[in-house]
């Protein structure tokens, strides 16, 4: 059987278990079997070998949150903030190419080790003009031969703020509410009807497809309002997708609940029947005790964002909490990531350093935890936990060699841990070799299906030739301390550090 490839490594993490001088056998996109190194190689004697005992051999790692945004914010000169004022500096970026823009952050991706990927988009403009945005993110993923949710949305029930956007403009001086509203669209030109037609559509196209997906990608539930919501999740019903939607990230999103409808958002959502093992949410900051309860009831998942929750103040969200009460969770970047630099490792690396208690004998993820949250946690949230997140018999060859050259020079012990080996050293650097559903994607560090350097110069170009956005940049901090006064005069209550990060009632 000459189609069979081995793939062998000094160490194989299965998800399960860790094997020493291990390999696995894979025929076309599926893996036939996981053992030992000599069984293998004795089995397949003719088949091709990728790796070696430098190699650790992982499965490939699960984004279960992300915005494949392309030449980050850095970069463009839009610093951190508050989330709510973050959005609103956002006004200030230069355009880039879909497609382009897609190439560069799949590459990030594939050069952490990221196999599969939620990716988040926010749509506007007419049909067409959708359509063609949509399709040229999933001509991306189609090149770079990566698997993918995409999960569009638009929005439908405020713009500016939290469901009260003619308020807030009630409070700007005359002349500055003018130049908002002529500068910044107040309403979606696509349809609430024919954003369902068009997901729909794509839905139905990419069914069957390998490594490609489309989800329904509600920004938030104050964002779309609860007909619309209630309306995706019965056309996800039918249709056998998934939706995802932003959801309790921010200090003020906590006071959504009580604010708009007298209860907490999850309690709400509750009520309106949307919560099952096909909806998720992103960031889940300030869930309660009782919310956690409820999704690990309902089998809602969470995608938990940490380097973007600090990067955007939002808080750390209650991870030990989730993980005790059997909520499912991944782990997502977000577009986000502490070094913007979109690396896996150090996502997980945070997740696991982040939520370690002060006191002896309290709550901590363990390594083992963490790794589950970036490949079977995140499965689960996207529904396929049967396919993707582990190398086991039957499984999708979604398969990472990571170099450990680096990880153990100059010395490391023979009963060294290799799970907390890479937790605790790797970098997307030392990502070698990426494989998704049996095809090479990424090989010494390049991505296979593109030119990465050239899709950096044609970006270059495309943000060189663009004027700069002085204007809407100026708009902005105009804006910003009207955005920041509205949001004070909501009722927070007073909060120490340990009660806001700690606190879930």
């Amino acid at each position: 059987m000459t189609d069979i490839r081995l793939i062998r490594g000094r160490w194989v993490l299965t998800g399960d278990a860790v094997l020493n001088d291990a390999a696995i056998a894979i025929q076309d996109d599926t893996i036939l079997s996981v053992g030992t190194w000599d069984a293998l190689s004795a089995q397949y004697p003719q088949a091709e070998v990728l790796g070696s005992e430098r190699f650790a051999v992982m499965p490939g790692l699960v984004n279960a949150h992300h915005h494949s945004n392309g030449v980050p914010n850095s970069l463009q000169g839009i610093d951190d903030d508050f989330l709510e004022l973050w959005l609103l500096a956002n006004l200030g970026l230069r355009n880039q190419d879909t497609q382009l823009k897609t190439l560069l952050s799949i590459a990030q991706l594939l050069q952490s080790g990221v196999t599969t990927v939620v990716d988040v988009s926010r749509i506007s403009g007419d049909a067409d003009a959708c359509f063609d945005d949509l399709t040229a993110r999933l001509k991306a993923y189609e090149q770079a031969g990566m698997r993918v949710a995409l999960n569009p949305g638009a929005n439908y029930q405020s713009y500016l703020v939290h469901e009260e956007d003619q308020a807030f403009l009630a409070t700007l001086p005359s002349g500055l509410r003018q130049q908002l509203t002529e500068m910044v669209p107040m309403t979606q030109v696509l349809a609430p009807a024919d954003y369902m037609a068009l997901i729909t559509d794509l839905v139905k196209r990419y069914q069957g497809h390998p490594h490609i997906d489309v989800w329904f990608g509600p920004p938030g539930p104050q964002w779309v309002g609860d007909a619309l919501l209630v309306q995706i999740v019965e056309a996800a019903e039918r249709l056998g997708t998934q939706v995802q939607t932003h959801a309790l990230e921010s200090l003020p999103e906590k006071l959504i609940g009580p604010r708009f409808y007298g209860k907490s958002l999850i309690a709400h959502l509750k009520e309106l029947g949307v919560l099952s093992p096909r909806f998720s949410i992103a960031h889940g900051t300030w869930l309660t005790e009782a919310d956690i309860d409820t999704m690990a009831k309902t089998g809602a998942a969470v995608s938990h964002n940490p380097s973007s929750n600090l990067r955007l103040r939002a808080g750390i969200a209650p991870l030990n909490q989730m993980l005790a009460g059997g909520v499912t969770v991944g782990l997502g970047m977000d577009g986000n990531t502490l070094g913007d630099d979109e690396d896996m490792f150090a996502e997980m690396r945070l997740a696991a350093r982040l939520h370690r208690t002060p006191q002896l004998g309290g709550p901590a993820p363990s390594y083992q935890d963490v790794f589950s949250m970036a490949t079977t946690g995140g499965a689960r949230l996207m529904g396929q936990a049967d396919r993707i997140g582990k190398l086991a018999p039957g499984y999708q060859a979604d398969v990472v060699l990571v170099n450990c050259d680096r990880l153990t020079w100059p010395w490391v012990a023979p009963d060294v841990d290799p799970l907390h080996l890479l937790l605790t050293r790797a970098k997307a650097m030392d990502v070698d070799t990426v494989l998704v559903g049996g095809k090479v994607v990424l090989r010494s560090g390049l991505p296979t299906g593109f030119d990465l350097q050239a899709v950096g110069q044609e970006l270059a170009a495309e943000l060189d030739a663009q004027p700069a956005p002085h204007q809407r940049r100026a708009l902005v901090a105009e804006l910003k301390p009207y955005l920041a006064d509205w949001y004070s005069r909501w009722e927070i209550p007073p909060l120490t550090p340990y009660a806001a990060f700690n606190s879930r009632t």
